[in-house]
């Protein structure tokens, strides 16, 4: 019987258009806009100046504070600003902008295409290496990797769980990854087992990407550690507490992280980059991202440098399609709409999704019906009508007593409304708000 989380859960189609479409590199831009606040935490600190000369995979931004990470250069040429830039949400954020000049590399970077198995190193050489290499999670929260490696004290790992899930609809990018580089994942969660002291790993993969499921069961067969988990397709099965349980049996309580029951949650995207950061000495400026829709003339997977702009991959795949409604960073659940497309690409960024109108939800809200399809539905047990009602009355004290912050912005009840009511993008507001209290109460 095919595991899965037991509370909620929706079923949208997969449309999984490009997920027989292999990696492809994607050109490098003319000038690329690399921001220093690509993660969860404190902005990086620029580290270089207008007129420097600066190479691949070079420092330009030095990590401020623990929860911060470092950023690289993702092209050779020269600063041409630091500065403030517009990204595509059409917020100013901190960022270095480069004239690009050729493609040259930093020698320490192993360009090879040998598998590199072998490592010789202590857990905390390990956790160094993730947090010098600029390491996110790619699966979308972009939180530290190093800091999920650093296991708080009286705190104890059992598992490593490995995301292979992949459940936003149309995003292909872990997928791919899967059936074109499995083993160098496999080398990744032997080099995190052992840094975080644990000797069992699970991958969990749904029962929908069969191939993806048969490729890393052979290159895990040597690795009795590995446990590849296939798993009932059921959104949002790869959100990282209903996938501990799915694989581990284990439910995270509610407002604690997954080491309170000893997991420690990192996506397939991620495992690849520590792969390359450890055995290849490749710092994070490159990752895969799926341009995708059902009009788009040319979908791909590409493997793009961070700061590339994301005009030039819409138009390396045929154009914004007449009748499109909505450029996507992400997918249709959880991504967010686009303020502009002169916007770069960042270590988050997983998917540009181009939705025509016919797929675009209505504008125009109802009254809530009652129905109680949104409680149904949710993965977290919570009441999302009642705190779309408390959000519009700005009651956040009243969101805190009903657990706003448990909220994983999976984006089922919106989905699942017959009403059409943005119950999602309320519940953000709370949650902000929420934050803002907590914070104070510190």
């Amino acid at each position: 019987m095919l595991k899965r989380f037991k509370k909620g859960g929706i079923h949208p189609h997969d449309n999984k258009i490009t997920r027989a479409k292999a990696i492809e590199v994607m050109p490098l831009p003319k000038v690329a806009v690399i921001s220093m606040a690509q993660h969860i935490g404190a902005p990086a600190s620029p580290v270089v100046k207008r007129g420097d000369i600066v190479k691949v995979g070079q420092l330009i931004g030095q990590a401020k504070g623990f929860i911060s990470a470092n950023i690289h250069s993702s092209v050779s040429g020269t600063v041409k600003s630091v500065g403030d830039a517009v990204n595509s949400m059409g917020l100013l954020v901190p960022s270095v902008t480069i004239t690009v000049d050729g493609d040259e590399w930093l020698e320490t970077i192993d360009r090879s295409e040998e598998i590199v198995e072998k490592f010789d190193l202590s857990p905390k050489e390990i956790v160094s290496i993730v947090a010098s290499t600029g390491i996110v999670g790619l699966g979308g929260a972009t939180f530290p990797s190093n800091v999920k490696h650093s296991i708080p004290e009286g705190k104890t790992a059992k598992a490593l769980v490995v995301n292979g899930v992949e459940c936003e609809p149309y995003l292909t990018a872990d997928h791919r990854l899967m059936l074109e580089h499995g083993r160098e994942i496999v080398v990744a969660i032997k080099i995190i087992c052992h840094a975080i002291g644990v000797e069992k790993a699970y991958i969990g993969i749904e029962n929908n990407k069969l191939d993806a499921i048969e490729s890393m069961t052979k290159a895990s067969a040597d690795t009795p550690i590995i446990e590849v988990v296939p798993l009932r397709v059921q959104y949002p099965q790869g959100s990282e507490k209903q996938l501990i349980e799915a694989t581990m049996g284990a439910e995270v309580p509610s407002g604690a992280l997954p080491i309170q029951v000893g997991a420690v949650v990192q996506n397939i995207g991620t495992m690849y980059a520590i792969y390359q950061a450890v055995q290849k000495h490749k710092p994070l400026f490159e990752r895969v991202v799926t341009v995708t829709g059902k009009s788009v003339s040319e979908p791909k997977n590409l493997l793009t440098r961070v700061g590339s702009p994301v005009n030039d991959m819409i138009e390396y795949c045929g154009g914004v399609p007449e009748g499109t409604a909505k450029v996507i960073d992400g997918g249709p659940m959880m991504g967010r709409s686009m303020a502009n497309l002169s916007g770069v690409i960042n270590k988050g960024s997983s998917g540009i999704l181009m939705m025509p109108e016919t797929e675009t939800p209505a504008n125009d809200a109802s009254s809530c019906i009652r129905c109680g399809k949104c409680v149904q539905v949710c993965p977290m047990g919570l009441e999302p009508y009642l705190l779309n009602v408390l959000a519009d009355k700005r009651n956040f004290e009243e969101c805190i007593e009903h657990s706003a912050m448990d909220c994983i912005e999976c984006g089922s009840c919106s989905f699942t409304c017959p009403a059409h009511i943005r119950l999602l993008d309320n519940i953000r507001i709370a949650k902000r708000e929420v934050g803002k209290i907590l914070r104070n109460r510190k």
